[in-house]
């Protein structure tokens, strides 16, 4: 299995370097920028590249040592630094798949509670909590651009950024409806509920992404912020909402306390979404192309979490199950994001 072709990319640096020390290069912030994010991920590559070749020399030298010596004593040592160098090559792998335009960029992800009242709120703020562990566990961090919390409990729609290397290309793979389904805690009669929310995510795009927006076409709106548990409230209205009128999409900003950080960040969420209308549209045209018709409606959920009356995780697109809801909604919702990704590569699951 070829993850990685090192020799490709030190070709590209010294491509991207001769062009960064060419006169005026730097005189272009967004282009220089671009190029300075590329160099250092496939620097970054390489090294890991470099790092997975170590270990692998140090598991065979400890193999080597234990056959000479005829130490049966090493071979649990063996199967630790072996366990630890197939997870790291998986991990690698996983990530030679991400070459998307924008899988290498930050994510925007909004998640909507759907009918269900409170029952679908809670279950909303339960999958931004599954979100946040598991950007934590990736070294990424999360900043909360709008909130609209439930009237007596949970989050009606939250919108947040997620920064790191690859968190878009990670999260595309969690587009789509999750259903949950257990005893509700908000039942008296304790009955058994299923609840819906719907997960999007686009990438954050770079300020010289260009998108046709027509300024009459905007409708902005200022409003003061809810803040999320009582932070990030303001006392001035810094709180933007933009309607694309032509469209109907609606995007709001309330994190920063300038309204001016915030109307930008609202416009990058809009040229992201027009951008994703744009592709959709293309790739319906293929579809039809092709005689193919999928439903992308509200009803088709791509994973369900049974929480009663047994315990399971199940993603429907890959078929991948895990028994454990717990560890899911800690944040351990890997197995699911590389299965997809795999899937969407037509590579076949391996044992």
């Amino acid at each position: 299995m070829f993850l990685f072709d090192v020799e490709g990319a030190k070709q590209e640096i010294k491509r991207l370097e001769e062009e960064m020390a060419k006169p005026g290069f730097w005189d272009d912030p967004a282009k220089s920028q671009r190029a300075n994010k590329r160099l250092k991920l496939l620097r970054d590559k390489i090294e890991e590249h470099k790092a997975l070749e170590k270990e692998w020399e140090d598991v065979m030298a400890l193999v080597d040592l234990g056959i000479e010596e005829g130490e049966e004593s090493l071979e649990e040592e063996v199967k630790e630094l072996y366990d630890k160098f197939r997870e790291e090559l998986e991990d690698l792998r996983i990530k030679t798949l991400l070459g998307g335009t924008y899988d290498t960029n930050n994510a925007i992800v909004t998640l909507h509670s759907g009918a269900g009242g409170t029952e679908a709120q809670d279950w909303v703020e339960m999958l931004y909590r599954m979100y946040t562990r598991w950007a934590e566990k990736k070294g990424y961090t999360v900043e909360v651009l709008d909130y609209l919390p439930g009237e007596e409990a949970g989050i009606k729609n939250i919108t947040f950024r997620v920064v790191g290397d690859y968190a878009y290309g990670y999260l595309k793979a969690e587009k789509g409806v999750h259903r949950l389904v257990r005893i509700s805690p908000f039942d008296a009669a304790a009955r058994r509920h299923t609840s819906f929310a719907m997960v999007e995510v686009l990438p954050e795009l770079e300020d010289d992404v260009e998108v046709d927006i027509r300024p009459e076409d905007l409708k902005i709106d200022t409003y003061r912020s809810s803040g999320a548990g009582g932070q990030h409230v303001n006392k001035t209205e810094s709180a933007i909402r933009i309607t694309h009128i032509p469209t109907g999409i609606v995007v709001s900003c309330q994190n920063e306390r300038s309204q001016i950080s915030n109307k930008e960040t609202a416009m990058k969420m809009l040229k992201a979404k027009l951008l994703e209308i744009k592709e959709q549209e293309r790739l319906e045209k293929v579809s039809e192309i092709k005689g193919e018709h999928k439903d992308i409606g509200w009803g088709n959920q791509i994973r369900s979490y049974v929480f009663n009356p047994y315990s399971m995780v199940k993603d429907h697109r890959t078929g991948v199950e895990v028994g454990s809801t717990q560890k899911v909604m800690d944040g351990d919702i890997d197995v699911f994001i590389d299965a997809y990704l795999k899937m969407q590569k037509g590579i076949k699951k391996t044992g």
